[in-house]
Formats: C-alpha cells, structure tokens, sequence
C-alpha cells in the first residue's frame, strides 16, 4: 500500500491518471472542532482489479496537493467519488477547484434503482460482492502514524468504487438515463452550493414563532454566530447553540447584566467578543424597520394547499418512481408536492428529467386532465375526456 508524502510522487501518480478514462477518489477528514473541514487524508485510485492505489498525506510537511487540482481540471479522465458533496466543499474552500468531469456514485445508484441516499458498503455488497470493514470509519485521521487497519479501511473506499463505477455507468449508458445523472452533478459543481452567507444562516435555524421582529433578532443572532464562527474556524455550537439563540431572541438582552441571566447561554459566550456581538445583534434587529424584518414565506400552513390533489400526487410520485426504478425523493419531495397541490410551478420537480418522469403527469392530475385508477398492486394513468 502506497503512502504518498511527497509533491513530486503526488504529481507522478497524477500524471499518470491523466492517462486513463477515470480515476476514483474519496477523503478522510474531521469537523468535530472546526468549521471547515480539515483534510486528513486523500484516496486515489487507478482503473482496473490490479490498478495503481494510494494514500496521499496531505498532513506531510511540504506535500502540495496542486498535482492533484491539476488532474481536477483534467477534462479527459472522470473523477469518481461516493456521495461527493463534503469531499467537494472541501476542494472548493481550500483551492477554488472541482473535480471535473465528476461522477457521483450515490446519484448515480438512486436513479439506477439502488434506493434514497444508499450507502458505499450497501453498493460494494450489492455490486462488487465485497464485504467491508468499517470499524476504522470513526477514528481520529488527523493522528500520525496512520495504523494498518486505518489504511486498509481507506484504501478500501476507491478500489472497489471503481467496480462499482464500471456497472453504474454501463447500466446508465443501456437505459440513457446518463444525463439524469449530470443534471443532478451540476448541483453539486455549483459554488453556491458550498456558499455560506451569514446573513442568511437564519433561514436554518428552527422556528414556530413567525413574529418578524422575533425573526428580526434571530437573523442578526444568527449572522454574527455564522461570522464569527467563520472568521476564527470554530464549529458554531462552540459560539452558542440553536436554543440558546432562540432563548436569546425571546428575552432580547442590550446589556451585559440581561445576558448574564440566560439559562443555556455558554459561560464563554457572556463576555467579550460574543457577549459584545450578541448584544449588538439585537439592539440592531429592534432597531431595524418593519418592512427590513424578515419573513417567512410558503409555509405549508401559509399555502392554499389541495389536500386532496396533494394525496392524489404522492401516489401518482410513488406509482412513476416505481416504474422507472427511481427513488422517489430523489423526484420529488414532500414540500414539492404541497406545492404543486397548491398551484405554485416553480418546483424542481416540473423541471428537467423530473418533468419527463414525474412532472408532466403531476401538471395533467392537476388541471384534471387525468385520473388514477387502481388495480391489485399497480396504479395506472387514465386520460380525461
């Protein structure tokens, strides 16, 4: 098992995968104490049973992991990867690069029939006929030296992905569902998709209360937190929690005295810098005007939504997915189908291969075009005269 320490053997390995149709790739990283995640490890691998793998080090003194951006942008190998989207945000925070042309076996798997968010052990078991090991999947990445069963359990995660990645795209290519796939990739090659504004980190933080002013405070609570805590690298639960932002917003502290009153507020959090920025985060949202208040829109109980149509639509979604063997999350959510049910045709579900699989129909059902009859266990479309 090959351990690369170096940039010159990173940029030889590299160049030789500029050589072949696709290259495999995961990573090894920790979030627990920090905010952006930090690579610990990389794991490439080379078509073929017997086909060159390895291990790079990207914690070595010196290693520059640019040979590898380099076959990133290499437009004539494939780079393949399983469920990409943290290995992607990754490459994008730290050098502005993603792996393209990328293949995401996840995707992949749910239109080729393998289920919602399937996992790489169910597919190399179901696929390569492999067994994993996974007792190593938890352990600390950033420790040196990386032990045997680490190794072994890294290296696993690309050379059986290369087997996998063999039958899904043949299988796509035999049903022509391959541009489903890229459709679905182009999401996770958007920056915005790794774009993580502060003042828009409110949008995330749970909520019943649809007071504006309320509203109001929990967006420059959560704006100063999500700042801070990328500004210093730190996890934001480590400024303050979920809960403790919306008892702040309850009880609106401008003085250190208020705050020292909190229940779930941390003690870090109720002097200096935090303390400083929650205070200040509200005297700004009280202080801001009504029509600057944030709100929130298309709620489920804001939307004059058609039960019935809404009902009508998730058999439709179930029949369609089982007919093209597709997960049916990955056509259409809950919320799409409120939607819908409630005359709004901005939804992602009316739009590309959804619209083709399940859209068109769901428009039909809706403007009462057609009806659904069943019988035994299927459920067939019938045209309205």
């Amino acid at each position: 098992m090959i351990t690369i320490s170096t940039t010159e053997a990173l940029a030889e390995f590299c160049a030789k995968a500029k050589t072949h149709p696709f290259v495999t790739v995961d990573t090894e990283f920790l979030r627990e104490r920090t905010y952006w995640s930090k690579l610990c490890l990389v794991q490439m691998a080379l078509p073929g049973k017997d086909g060159e793998a390895v291990l790079v080090d990207p914690l070595s003194e010196g290693l520059s992991l640019e040979p590898m951006y380099d076959l990133f942008r290499h437009e004539a190998t494939v780079k393949v990867f399983h469920a990409a989207r943290q290995d992607l945000e990754i490459f994008f925070v730290e050098a502005g690069v993603f792996p393209k042309p990328l293949f995401d076996t996840q995707v992949a798997a749910m239109v080729c029939g393998f289920g919602e968010q399937v996992g790489y052990e169910t597919l190399v078991r179901k696929i390569a006929k492999e067994n994993l090991d996974k007792t190593s999947r938890f352990t600390d990445w950033s420790r040196r030296p990386l032990t045997d069963a680490q190794k072994t359990y890294a290296i696993a995660d690309v050379t059986h992905l290369r087997v996998i990645y063999e039958f899904l795209a043949k299988d796509l290519a035999k049903s022509g569902r391959s541009a489903w796939v890229e459709e679905e990739v182009g999401i996770l090659l958007n920056p915005e998709t790794y774009t993580n504004r502060p003042e828009e980190a409110w949008m995330r933080v749970k909520t019943r209360t649809t007071s504006a002013r309320f509203l109001g405070v929990v967006r420059e609570l959560a704006a100063f937190r999500e700042g801070y805590a990328q500004a210093r690298n730190i996890p934001r639960s480590r400024i303050y929690k979920d809960d403790a932002l919306l008892e702040l917003a309850s009880t609106k502290p401008t003085t250190i005295e208020e705050l020292g009153k909190s229940r779930l507020l941390l003690r870090e959090a109720r002097r200096g810098d935090i303390a400083d920025g929650i205070i200040r985060a509200v005297k700004e949202a009280m202080a801001a005007k009504p029509e600057s208040l944030p709100k929130i829109v298309e709620e489920k109980t804001q939307l004059q939504v058609n039960t019935a149509l809404a009902d009508l639509l998730r058999v439709l979604l179930k029949a369609k997915s089982e007919s093209a063997g597709v997960a049916p999350k990955l056509i259409a959510s809950s919320a799409d189908l409120d939607r819908i049910a409630a005359g709004m045709r901005d939804v992602v579900a009316l739009t590309g291969w959804r619209l083709e699989v399940f859209g068109a129909d769901a428009l039909r059902l809706a403007e009462g075009e057609i009806a659904l009859t069943a019988k035994g266990g299927s459920v067939k479309v019938v045209a309205l005269a």
